[in-house]
């Protein structure tokens, strides 16, 4: 049976000239809540599994002249799929390890601040997180990195810079830090602030603190709501890394932590402290870019927008306090898969063997409040 590998497709996604059509077999259900961007959604999931005879008459209907690309949830149905459709005389392929796969796929760009340095962003279009490389002078930093760290260290490798020190902005919710492991490897600091390392070694960081990576300032800003020890960092006032405090078009959500048991705090209070922590980064210039970690699409770096361009156009930031608590507590999303365990493991309460991760993480980004 052939197959593609999550990377090739990723690839080819990119390029018009060989787009394929990626034929997602799942129940609509949760093609609905997460897919490929771009793929179609033919629900044969039950007749590949009890009768695959039975999915040809969907499956016929597709198009001839199109290589086909067969999609489930861990590659093991669609490759009925792929074989049905070539008994069909199609061109059917295979997605490795399917949405799982795709989970993976990362892709790095170059972000255009004003900086003196190279700040790469690294978009991982499967889970829509965002993480991000600062160079300067030969050092670096790495910020918000997946678990997947062969993406760093080939950036690391390309610039040949040496890694200073790795940040999360907080104890996220949707997916495994690798920052911790990515530190280890290097023997450098693993940076995190208190309210969120509750049984983790970390490097405390503090507000106001700063940083140095070569020749550039980064100051921590303490931006709690999200979650507790939520932070965000101001690059030498060219580019602001705001974690899942302030997306482009939304803010953080603020029942995570409390409904996984780790914060004891409570929805409004969360909200009210959202509040009062955007206030401090609207302050910030307005030519700043704004660098979240999370993209609610499926991201293409780099995904930037400048401070003024945020004012105007998220919502969220137009509320008046009391508003802005109300909608917050009262309009809950979905939540993240698994975001319990995922929260806990971040926050260093529970170990997750490696093997466990990419089912556990696996399924869409929910980390905005809208």
């Amino acid at each position: 049976m052939q197959e593609i590998s999550p990377e090739e497709l990723s690839e080819q996604l990119q390029n018009t000239d060989e787009e394929p059509l990626v034929l997602d077999i799942r129940h609509e259900e949760d093609f609905a809540e997460w897919h490929i961007p771009g793929s179609i959604n033919v629900d044969v999931y039950d007749e590949l599994t009890e009768d695959p005879e039975q999915a040809k008459e969907a499956l016929s209907e597709l198009p001839e002249d199109d290589q086909i690309v067969t999609i489930c949830a861990a590659g093991i149905v669609s490759e009925t799929a792929t074989g049905v459709l070539q008994e069909l005389d199609y061109d059917a392929v295979t997605l490795t390890d399917g949405m799982n796969g795709w989970s993976r796929v990362h892709r790095h760009a170059e972000v255009p601040a004003d900086l003196d340095g190279t700040l790469i962003q690294v978009a991982r279009p499967g889970k829509g997180c965002l993480s991000h490389v600062l160079i300067s002078d030969g050092e670096a930093a790495v910020f918000d990195p997946s678990h997947y760290l062969d993406e760093y260290e080939a950036i690391l490798d390309e610039y040949g810079a040496d890694l200073v020190g790795v940040y999360d902005t907080h104890a996220h919710a949707d997916h495994v830090s690798g920052a911790a492991e990515l530190a280890d490897r290097h023997g450098v600091p693993y940076y995190l602030h208190p309210k969120d390392a509750l049984a983790i070694d970390a490097t405390p960081i503090e507000d106001e603190q700063t940083v140095a990576v070569g020749s550039l300032d980064i100051e921590v800003i303490h931006t709690p709501g999200h979650s507790e020890g939520s932070v965000s960092f101001d690059i030498d006032g060219a580019a602001l890394i705001t974690g899942d405090t302030l997306f482009h078009e939304s803010v953080g959500r603020v029942e995570l932590g409390v409904e996984a048991g780790i914060e004891d705090s409570d929805v409004e209070q969360n909200a009210a402290t959202l509040y009062e922590s955007l206030q401090r980064l609207l302050d910030r210039p307005d030519d700043a870019l704004i660098l979240p970690a999370h993209d609610p699409g499926s991201p293409e770096p780099p995904v930037t927008a400048t401070l003024a361009d945020v004012k105007d156009g998220n919502e969220d930031l137009s509320r008046d306090r009391d508003e802005f608590v109300e909608e917050l507590a009262s309009d809950v999303p979905d939540h993240p898969p698994n975001f319990e365990r995922v929260k806990r493991t971040n926050v260093g309460q529970e170990a997750v063997p490696a093997d466990e991760l990419a089912e556990l993480e696996l399924g869409p980004n929910n980390c905005a409040a809208e």
